[in-house]
């Protein structure tokens, strides 16, 4: 099967890969961008873009992907919709298949992002981003004197629970369990803030809301005690799901260093990988931070690191 040879393959769109399809665009090095099935990452599924630098008005999450997906394709940059099915980095150039396909790679810059973890429910999809959210970062500041509801017992919903305080009214944790995973230290954090109120041994059966005038809002949700199967009903304008983020990195196992929680492992405070002329990039490798920004910039971190190495490589 005959090959298509290129400098950079990005795999992976949102901020990281689409910014370091830009960087290494202009770096004349004609990247193509294998955006998968969902072209944007995470942000297409998010309503207002509030804190992403330049937009002091605001903009939608599928816009700014938009735009920067334009902005890397002026200067050269080639997107393909689809999803990379296999790759090869054992060997050089690195072969990345996509379904039939084979494409030959001198460098690879991995932006598969990271996917939130959610319950699984209908309501849940109907109100994303609309009142239903995985990110308290980005989203807190919409429910400003406003009670809001976290699911979770670990350290992300404990983190995003207290986050949420500095702006909601009231903050209900949502816990399957009768005891809390998160950390001693931010369990008494959490415990002894007056806006934080716990409900134990319970899940979401359903998030309700409304629609007026085409416009969605969450009204509450129903919830089921496990233990004595009591359904109740608790009004919140809001649901934040704190149980965690899963790195898109199958596609790697046993060929990229991964921790334990599967994230990419990324060398010297940089974008390097375990293997030479593959760089990480966004939230496939970062747990921590998990923000459009700081996936731009390591996506051009990844690009200058990758146009370095191919200089120092090929000359």
């Amino acid at each position: 099967m005959e090959s298509t040879h290129h400098t950079v393959v990005i795999i992976g769109s949102g901020p990281a890969g689409l910014s370091a399809a830009l960087y290494t665009a202009r770096a004349n090095l004609n990247p193509i961008v294998f955006e998968g099935m969902q072209p944007g990452g995470q942000l297409t599924i998010t309503t207002e873009v509030e804190n992403y630098p330049g937009f002091p008005k605001g903009i939608m999450g599928p816009e700014l992907m938009d735009l920067m997906r334009e902005q890397a394709q002026r200067f050269g940059a080639q997107s393909v919709f689809k999803n990379v099915t296999s790759v090869d980095l054992s060997r050089r150039p690195f072969a990345i298949r996509v379904d039939e396909d084979l494409h030959a790679a001198d460098a690879v810059i991995v932006a598969t992002g990271a996917t939130a973890k959610w319950l699984g429910i209908p309501s849940e999809k109907e109100f994303m981003g609309y009142g239903v959210s995985a990110c308290a970062t980005c989203d807190g500041f919409f429910f400003k004197n406003q009670e809001v509801v976290v699911v979770g017992g670990g350290d992300t919903a404990i983190e995003e629970a207290t986050f949420l305080t500095k702006f909601a009214s009231k903050v209900s944790i949502v816990h399957r369990r009768d005891a809390l995973r998160a950390s001693k230290i931010l369990q008494d954090k959490a415990l002894k803030n007056p806006k934080i109120g716990m409900v134990w041994d319970s899940v979401i059966e359903e998030i309700l809301g409304k629609v007026d005038d085409g416009k969605k809002t969450v009204t509450g949700v129903r919830l089921k005690n496990v233990k004595t199967g009591a359904v109740s009903m608790l009004r919140t304008d809001g649901v934040f799901m704190g149980i965690g983020h899963k790195p898109n990195t199958e596609l790697f196992a046993g060929q990229l260093e991964m921790d334990r929680a599967g994230y990419l492992v990324a060398t010297g405070g940089g974008t390097k990988t375990n293997i030479p002329g593959v760089f990480a990039a966004g939230d496939v490798a970062d747990s921590v931070y998990r923000q459009a920004v700081t996936a731009a910039g390591s996506g051009c971190m990844a690009a200058i690191d990758a146009e370095r190495w191919l200089e120092a490589e090929h000359g």
